[in-house]
């Protein structure tokens, strides 16, 4: 019987709704990330161990050393490998072996002891992906809520890919994130950018088969498979994709190898520190390592220890108090100069701050680099309810010819659908921003409204403009305005249309006279 995504689900959050009675929904996912991971993996180690029993009958007549050696070699694609060795406690690191035990004291330290031994067995894939795990002490998590939660998640059924597919098995683990930021409030930014959010910049920078994919503050992970995902939408091949995150909190990055591997994604390099201050993507020669595609969704106005030398810096040093421009700098830097592009997720004050940040926005204005601002609807993110718009970004002269020398504003405020928490982009809505941001929008007969289906407006403006505007980039002076013309437009036209119809009438009433007066002749 197939399994639905709907039955997987429902009862992984049953088994995340165990931990009610010990911690509080927003931590959630520090327990259950880890140990549906655990499960996946061992899931999957046993259903290709059985696999090899099944296809080599003759296996007990090998050495142990023999056995293993054929095991990984034409099988297995990660070891579980034995813990407690030469005890009477030994047994495998795997989820069932361990699930065997949960009635027995302790089940905590074995449970790290199992996911410690993974990581060490598997150390180019695994190393330090099941984070600090404070949760498997006794006293953060009681043994007999832990043994709960592992009782109802075994209750999923085998997560391997002879059971289910890798989409129903992302899709969960997608679930899980969306549910625990929708019930963990501010804290879920961290980690997790609403889904049509990551989707709207895919679509407008469009990886292509075998291009590099880099997000410098990755979180989960989502926007890397997210350019997997449209491809593999497309008919195209996403795992030929070469992905790579850097995230500074190593939980978290953890949290985004667990979701790479989930949706079979496994040419991917994820590396823990801070961007700005230590990039962990470099060239031989020390300098920032580049991508054709590079996504982000920075932290809004952090705090940070700006630069004192430091090549990325093109146009200055953005200010102590907002990083938000250093983000940018390094996004810069880190596109091929060929075809990259780079979509980046800000606050408006980008746009329109002075001082440093202005000087920066000049040169990179200066440069040609800006191709487009989108203004977003506000409410649309778990750590903040303010607007935010997204830049796009192109490596200096590859910007097709109607874009050179310009910037192109789309201002889709207004479009959203109201949900729980936060307003929401629709499928429509994505698809309207797409199509505008591809349409030829000269500077001239620049159309408000292209869908036509109201509250979206797009206008190309040249450098010119924006210069004469001191390298403002405020959306409602670009739009806003010019859509306020063409409503003053048809105010004329609905007040002349009035005019002349009071004119005829009192032309027709004083001809009506004359004609009673017996003066004729005005009747042309």
């Amino acid at each position: 019987m197939a399994v639905t995504q709907q039955e997987i689900e429902n009862r992984l959050w049953a088994a995340a709704d165990e931990l009610r009675v010990a911690m509080p929904e927003a931590q959630y996912s520090s327990v259950i990330f880890p140990l549906m991971f655990w499960k996946y993996l061992s899931d999957t180690w046993d259903h290709e161990h059985q696999k090899f029993l099944a296809e080599n009958e003759g296996w007990d007549s090998l050495t142990a050393e023999e056995a293993h050696q054929i095991e990984y070699r034409d099988y297995q694609s990660f070891e579980i490998p034995l813990v407690l060795r030469g005890t009477d406690r030994e047994r495998r690191a795997s989820w069932s072996a361990q699930l065997a035990t949960v009635a027995q004291p302790g089940l905590g330290q074995r449970v790290r002891t199992s996911l410690r031994a993974i990581e060490t067995a598997n150390p180019d894939k695994f190393s330090r992906i099941f984070g600090n795990m404070p949760w498997t002490s006794e006293e953060v998590l009681p043994g007999d809520v832990l043994a709960a939660v592992m009782q109802a998640m075994n209750r999923v059924p085998k997560m391997h890919e002879g059971n289910m597919s890798y989409d129903v098995l992302g899709g969960a683990y997608e679930y899980l994130l969306k549910r625990f930021s929708d019930g963990s409030g501010t804290r879920a930014g961290q980690f997790f950018t609403p889904r049509e959010v990551v989707e709207l910049i895919i679509e407008i920078l469009n990886p292509q088969n075998y291009e590099s994919v880099y997000d410098p503050t990755c979180g989960s992970g989502g926007m890397l498979i997210a350019s997997a995902g449209l491809l593999k939408a497309r008919g195209k091949r996403g795992y030929t994709l070469s992905l790579h995150g850097q995230e500074t909190v190593g939980d978290t990055a953890g949290v985004a190898r667990m979701n790479l591997f989930m949706h079979n994604l496994t040419q991917f390099k994820i590396e823990v520190g801070d961007t700005l201050k230590d990039p962990r993507f470099k060239k031989p020669d020390g300098s920032v390592r580049q991508f054709h595609v590079v996504v982000a969704n920075p932290p809004y106005s952090q705090s940070w220890k700006p630069w004192s030398n430091d090549p990325r810096a093109i146009g200055g040093v953005a200010p102590r108090s907002s990083a938000d421009w250093a983000f940018v700098q390094h996004m810069i830097a880190s596109m091929d100069p060929e075809k990259g592009r780079a979509g980046v997720v800000l606050p408006h004050g980008v746009l329109f701050r002075g001082g440093q940040e202005a000087a920066i926005r000049k040169r990179v204005l200066d440069d040609d680099l800006l191709e487009a601002v989108i203004g977003l609807p506000e409410n649309l993110f778990y750590s903040t309810d303010i607007p935010t718009c997204i830049l796009v970004f192109r490596a200096r002269g590859t910007k097709v010819k109607g874009r050179r020398n310009g910037v192109l504003f789309i201002d889709a405020s207004k479009r959203f659908a109201k949900a729980k928490n936060r307003n929401v982009f629709t499928d429509a809505d994505i698809a309207d921003v797409v199509t505008a941001y591809h349409s030829e929008i000269g500077a001239g007969n620049n159309p408000v409204d292209p869908g036509g289906d109201g509250g979206l407006a797009a206008r190309f403006v040249p450098i010119t403009e924006i210069v004469a505007n001191g390298y403002d980039l405020k959306i409602g002076r670009y739009i806003k305005q010019f859509a306020a013309e063409q409503e003053d437009l048809g105010i004329l036209i609905k007040a002349y249309n009035l005019a002349r119809a009071e004119r005829q009438r009192a032309e027709e009433r004083m001809l009506t006279v004359l004609a009673e007066a017996g003066i004729e002749g005005f009747d042309e």
